[in-house]
């Protein structure tokens, strides 16, 4: 969820983007799988339920790039989190509460950008602390508070960057009071399931909507204290696009708290872990739906 500041790499990734049809509307995604399916499920939906044609533009790197594509009108809308918009696009301080960060992203960006957020999908894909689903259920742990008194005797797993960040491991021990038996291990961020799965270690620092969750039967701590600020998903789209297309907000608006957090991890997870297509995932997660 970092910002590329670089107006070169911007010109070029937005050239690539081509000019949209004047006759769609065009939907973009960051460039990780979660962005994708995201992205396809919103353009399939509106394609079945209303008469507006879509373009795809998906894979524009992050948070900068997309966000400068739907200023530009390359793109009319997609999927941002939050947390993300506030700090990252805002530059605004982190907010604990969910309705009071959705709030100030929704107002700030109608005043300084002219685009609406819209209501979350339902979820959100923050930081996680993960522990083993057998040890969730043997030791009756629920969230992270529960966690904290059985701490002494684990042994815990971090990527380097939430070992470092300010919001990451240090503040998060001193909020819950956590306490290892030996230093958190720092390990690269694609071998930490499998460590915690061959209990190598016993808890470690993940995204609440990784794939591998639902996959490994591992389980995902409950933030109770509202450590982490928050990350919903919400659709973000241009005004103009807005009353251009009146279909398009009544059907975004229908998919608004679809999508849970085990939903969103099984998408992943087909389409990362059992290499799916993500059009196949998309639409039998739609056919799912009442």
């Amino acid at each position: 969820m970092i910002l590329r500041s670089s107006s070169v790499v911007m010109r070029l990734l937005l050239a690539a983007c081509g000019t949209p049809r004047r006759d769609a509307i065009v939907i973009g995604s960051k460039d990780f799988t979660e962005q994708v399916v995201l992205s396809e499920l919103l353009a399939q939906h509106i394609e079945s339920t209303t008469a507006i044609k879509v373009d795809r533009r998906f894979y524009l790197r992050g948070s900068y790039i997309a966000h400068q594509a739907l200023l530009a009108g390359r793109i009319d809308l997609y999927v941002e989190y939050t947390g993300t918009a506030l700090t990252a696009v805002l530059k605004e301080p982190a907010v604990n509460d969910p309705r009071a960060a959705f709030d100030r992203v929704r107002a700030d960006y109608a005043s300084r950008f002219n685009l609406e957020v819209l209501p979350s999908l339902g979820f959100e894909n923050t930081f996680a602390m993960i522990i083993r689903g057998e040890d969730a259920r043997r030791l009756n742990i629920r969230t992270l508070s529960d966690a904290a008194r059985h701490s002494p005797n684990w042994r815990a797993g971090v990527g380097y960057e939430f070992l470092e960040r300010p919001d990451g491991y240090p503040g998060l021990a001193l909020a819950y009071g956590l306490r290892f038996a030996s230093p958190p291990r720092i390990m690269d961020l694609g071998l930490l399931y499998r460590a915690l799965q061959e209990k190598q270690v016993d808890l470690v620092a993940g995204n609440s909507t990784d794939g591998a969750i639902t996959a490994l039967d591992l389980f995902v701590l409950a933030d109770d204290r509202r450590y982490f600020p928050p990350y919903e998903a919400v659709p973000i789209v241009r005004r103009a696009t807005l009353g251009k297309y009146p279909a398009l907000r009544p059907a975004l608006e229908k998919l608004a708290g679809t999508i849970s957090d085990a939903d969103m991890r099984r998408m992943n997870h087909a389409v990362d872990g059992q290499h799916r297509d993500v059009a196949d995932v998309v639409r039998e997660f739609l056919h799912r739906q009442p």
